[in-house]
């Protein structure tokens, strides 16, 4: 990447930061103009993004990947936007945890790995026991799955809000526990539960630029994990909108350096993938997992695991024709035993090849073949927020699969598996159906 994008990229992230920050109502009306002015910058830098982009919208859209490649580079200048959004709902989010002991994070699918990505931080940060329960799972066990704990909040992440279960379990725990509190952070003012109305709930809805038209979740997911994270930050705005400026940099750059690489690593041999990661990262493994088996439609069989259990058996998964992605942790016991497996695989010879995310990689844990992507700045913001570029790192690689496929990453499952979860009977514990 020559020093002139570098700047470009930089300046022009900048002014729309703060155009978004004096102007928050216009933000619609502008984001298309930024975006494409963005991704024109962004194809000057990478020339498979020149490539994709060059080609008309209709072709795009023809050859099924026009929404995904605007939302998942659309990221870095997203983010600072929901951060924006949720400091101007603060005083509403201190209502929702005023007195909370408990705070339970719910969602169905990639919601529910965002809950993953941030529950740890929130513990840390608030002090209070936090705890994330699948959709289904609480509408199959209702309050046996939660922590009794009281007082509690229940935080809904949702792209759509229209998915049986999330709408099923808000109803259910509305009936059955009515002291519980409700947050509801979505992308959808049209959804079932951005409509939900009871004093019990609090919506937040996200710009709907987040959105996502694809069908694999890619910008929703990391701004609905942005605005939980924004829970911890209830009490430090700046810090808030200093930490999504950060992170958006350290994306900035791994698009305009790393996205020809990405592509190229794509489409090499592998048939399986396997996703490590430790602490607050592991959501973001298990998100990776996901989105390499759906833009797959299934063809790239996938597991995600930390770095310790992998031993356990799941180890006999890495064969020679599995792609390792590894999220490095900044932290220097946790990063130990982290390099003590990689050294281990190595020496087993497992594996075809790595794609190592973090900064200040160690040399000794690459081999040939090997992509190491490196990222000035992710031990600044730390563990707690770096699942934000993995799974950036991981949309890209399950993106340039998908094509490689010969699927489409709009729409790649054929019919089998849809943007939202058609509707399905509900089955409550203890109720007559």
């Amino acid at each position: 990447m020559r020093a002139e994008h570098v700047i470009f990229a930089y300046f022009l992230f900048l002014s729309f930061s703060l155009y978004l920050t004096s102007m928050p109502g216009a933000f619609m009306s502008d984001f298309q103009s930024q975006l494409n002015a963005w991704l024109a910058k962004l194809a000057e830098a990478q020339p498979r993004a020149r490539h994709l982009l060059s080609v008309s919208p209709e072709i795009q859209q023809k050859e099924g990947y026009f929404h995904t490649l605007r939302e998942i580079c659309q990221q870095p200048i997203s983010w600072p936007a929901t951060a924006e959004l949720v400091v101007r709902n603060q005083s509403r989010i201190k209502a929702c945890l005023d007195g909370i002991l408990n705070i339970v994070l719910t969602g169905s699918g990639s919601s529910e790995y965002a809950g993953e990505c941030v529950r740890l931080d929130l513990q840390d940060r608030l002090q209070i026991t936090t705890t994330v329960v699948g959709g289904g799972t609480l509408v199959a066990h209702g309050a046996q799955a939660v922590p009794p704990i009281r007082p509690a909040l229940m935080v809904s992440i949702a792209r759509s809000g229209d998915s049986p279960e999330s709408f099923a379990a808000l109803s259910l725990f509305l009936q059955s526990d009515p002291a519980m509190r409700h947050l509801v952070l979505t992308c959808n003012e049209n959804g079932k539960l951005a409509a939900a109305a009871s004093p019990q709930i609090t919506v937040l809805t996200l710009n709907d630029s987040t959105n996502d038209r694809s069908l694999v979740m890619t910008s929703s997911f990391t701004n609905l994990v942005l605005a939980a994270r924004g829970l911890a930050y209830a009490n430090d705005s700046a810090g808030y909108i200093e930490l999504s400026r950060k992170l958006s940099d350290i994306a900035t750059h791994v698009l305009f350096t790393y996205f020809e690489k990405i592509a190229c690593i794509a489409e090499t041999p592998f048939r399986r993938t396997v996703f490590l990661a430790d602490s607050n990262r592991l959501g973001a493994a298990r998100e990776g997992a996901l989105k390499m088996l759906e833009a797959s439609a299934g063809r790239v069989p996938t597991m995600s695991e930390t770095y310790l259990g992998f031993r356990h058996g799941p180890m006999s998964f890495a064969h020679s024709d599995a792609l390792i992605v590894c999220f490095l942790s900044s932290d220097k016991s946790l990063r130990a035993f982290e390099s003590d497996l990689l050294h281990e695989m190595r020496h087993k010879e497992l594996g075809m090849a790595k794609i190592v995310v973090g900064e200040n990689i160690p040399k000794d844990i690459l081999v040939e073949g090997d992509l190491a992507i490196e990222c000035p700045g992710l031990a600044y913001v730390g563990d707690q927020s770096a699942s934000m570029i993995d799974v950036l790192v991981a949309q890209l690689l399950a993106f340039f699969r998908s094509q490689r496929e010969g699927l489409n990453p709009d729409a790649p499952s054929d019919g089998v598996i849809n943007r939202v979860v058609q509707s399905f009977q509900m089955h409550f514990r203890g109720v007559n159906q």
